[in-house]
Parts: C-alpha cells; structure tokens; sequence
C-alpha cells in the first residue's frame, strides 16, 4: 500500500495552437513534481473553487493568457514526490483532469513556477525531456507513440466536469 500526506485535483491544459503545435513549459531544477522537465502547465483546484474556474485561473497566472474553450479529455492520477523550494519534499495523491483547450491570441508571459515554454510540433515531442505523466499523455492522445490512443470522454464525464 502506498502512503501519502495529502490528495491534490489537478486541472491541465493540452493548449494547441492553429498549426496543432502543443505547449510545453519547464519547470525549475529545485522545485516541483518533476523539476527540470517538460510538462503541461496546470495546478491545483483550490477549496470552494469549480474546475473551469481552477483552469481558466492557473491558464492566466503561469501564462498570463486568457482561455477560450475546454473540453475534457481524460483524468490521470498516481502518488508523485513533490518537491518545495528550500529542499522540503512529500509524496501527494494527485488527480489530474486533461484538458484539450485553445486560447485567446496574444503573448505568453510565464510566471516564475516555469523557466521557458516552447510551442511543439507533435513530431518534436521526443525531442524534449518529457516527464512520465506528459508521455503517458501524449501516448493516450496518439501524439507519441506507444498504447493506443483513449477513447473519447464519456457524456457523463463530460457532464460532471464542464
């Protein structure tokens, strides 16, 4: 049985551009799930807030965007060591709910949980130093190979979460 501290439900964006370019971000080498990779920006739902509310959020403060559509995808979850500036780690239950999302036109300006961000072609993907979580994405969208590619959100899931 794995023990963890705490459950966090996370909202993540799979932002695409016109092209079908994706969004990366990299996180810092000291702090983080998985410091010094490339992921998909996102963050925690915080108490009292409703999903769309926690994504439209975290989409304006890591990329200082505005959000024009989402549509549930799928959700992950697993038990991840985050770890804290100043050396403080613990293992948190995460749930992570995806996200296929487009923004508005305008510049992205990164907040400081992130050092750079790429808009990446599908075909590039194995070219960027992936955390496991945003493989196993990219694998179940069929953007990178390997397991087949998920099936579409049910009306239900789509229902409990819009």
């Amino acid at each position: 049985m794995i023990m963890f501290d705490a459950t966090r439900l996370i909202v993540v964006p799979v932002i695409r551009d016109a092209t079908g370019r994706i969004l990366l971000c990299r996180m810092p080498p000291d702090r983080g799930v998985f410091p010094d990779q490339w992921a998909l920006p996102g963050g925690g739902v915080e108490p009292g807030e409703v999903v769309r509310a926690a994504l439209e959020r975290e989409v304006h403060e890591e990329l200082g965007a505005r959000l024009v559509s989402a549509m549930p995808l799928f959700f992950k979850d697993g038990v991840f060591e985050k770890r804290f500036a100043g050396g403080m780690k613990r293992p948190i239950y995460m749930v992570f709910l995806l996200f296929d999302c487009r923004l508005a036109d305008g510049p992205i300006r990164l907040n400081e949980e992130f050092l750079e961000y790429a808009w990446v072609s599908p075909a590039d993907l194995p070219v960027y130093d992936l955390n496991p979580i945003t493989v196993d994405t990219f694998q179940q969208l069929g953007v990178l190979p390997g397991p087949a590619a998920a099936e579409p959100p049910d009306q239900a899931f789509q229902q409990t979460i819009s």
